[in-house]
């Protein structure tokens, strides 16, 4: 079937998302590759990287919420049990399921697509850096009102709340270079269910692919760092841990293994075990977009819409699809936009002479 042909056109276009990423794979249909399932990453990643400082803050918020299901459940079967390993753990992934099947913020879980967008450097590293931060702050707010509640109400019974007590402590009197590496595998585990959620093409298979991943953590006695903080925080409010021992020797080394874990055990082995062919599919809107080493440094740029063609190529985008500067460009030459300054960083992006163009979306 010819490519100009319309039946070839509208059956492309069904099979691809918005930002060009594949809804089906190119070879068997219910089957991704490595470089499909690297531009779905991408294309999620494109369209959260410019997301609001609100609207991360308050679905950060949320995962915390949700991480405190886990430990609220977790710690109420091990003293219905008496700590049977594995009773005790067969609901600790239901936390998990509302983050990643709800689609809200968790830090674990963005050490995934932000980082494969700043590896194509179509995000700079302080955009990278904005993201993990509001998302931390957010899930650790999150899991300190889910602590204080579960801390200073009934909820607990007096068993779960002597269990839950136990759970917390285990982890601080874990060594620090233990809780880092128990932390890498960790990391590991959720930026690999990640990756693979990205392969999958049904909310069954999803559920499925978390019940079974997260169960790894507490069958293997491993550590994810915003249940180590609500845990954390659950034994400050009762008075057994000082707050600055409890995230030096407790949630630091957790949070620096799950971030290694997921960067780079999976993120950046998954980068470059797929082809070159990626940088074109990848950028399917615009091949030719990248930043310079400096953007890509200390810039403020990301997302395809506001990273700069490479000088010397002209961009192939529709005028629709572009962005301001370059819409000018475009239209009156560039001496035009000599005059203003255009960039995005976090939330605020600036005009000068090109305040009244519309914003790309």
């Amino acid at each position: 079937m010819s490519e100009d042909d319309p039946d070839h056109s509208l059956r492309e276009s069904v099979e691809q998302s918005r930002h060009g990423a594949p809804a089906v794979g190119a070879v068997v249909r219910d089957r991704f590759e490595s470089n499909e399932v690297f531009q779905r990453i991408i294309a999620a990643a494109d369209d959260e990287i410019d997301t609001g400082l609100r609207e991360l803050f308050f679905s950060a918020l949320a995962a915390g919420f949700a991480i405190t299901l886990t430990f609220l459940i977790y710690a109420s079967m091990y003293a219905e049990y008496d700590g049977d390993p594995i009773l005790s753990g067969l609901l600790y992934p239901i936390g998990f399921i509302y983050i990643i099947l709800g689609g809200y913020q968790l830090y674990t879980e963005n050490t995934l697509p932000p980082v494969a967008l700043v590896l194509e450097r179509l995000a700079s590293l302080p955009a990278l850096l904005r993201v993990w931060t509001v998302v931390l702050i957010g899930n650790f707010v999150g899991g300190t009102f889910g602590a204080l509640v579960l801390a200073f109400t009934g909820v607990f019974s007096p068993e779960a709340s002597i269990a839950a007590t136990d759970i917390a402590m285990k982890g601080m009197e874990t060594p620090f270079w233990d809780l880092f590496f128990k932390g890498a595998f960790a990391g590991l585990i959720v930026a690999g269910v990640v990756w693979l959620d990205f392969a999958s093409r049904d909310t069954i298979t999803r559920f499925f692919l978390v019940y079974m991943a997260f169960l790894m953590i507490p069958f293997a006695d491993l550590f994810h760092v915003v249940v180590s903080f609500t845990e954390v925080m659950y034994l400050v409010f009762n008075g057994q841990v000082a707050l600055y021992a409890g995230m030096s020797q407790f949630v630091l080394p957790v949070l620096l293994g799950n971030t290694i874990g997921g960067v780079l055990l999976v993120t950046v082995v998954n980068y470059f075990q797929t082809t070159e062919r990626r940088l074109e599919d990848a950028r399917r809107d615009g091949a030719e977009r990248q930043l310079t080493i400096r953007e890509w440094l200390i810039g403020g740029l990301a997302g395809r819409a506001y990273v700069p063609a490479r000088p010397g190529k002209e961009s192939r985008l529709p005028e629709d699809q572009l962005g301001i500067e370059e819409r000018m460009e475009a239209r009156y030459g560039s001496d035009v936009t000599d005059h203003g300054e255009h960039y995005r960083d976090g939330d605020a992006e600036q005009t000068s002479d090109v305040a009244d163009y519309p914003k790309n979306e």
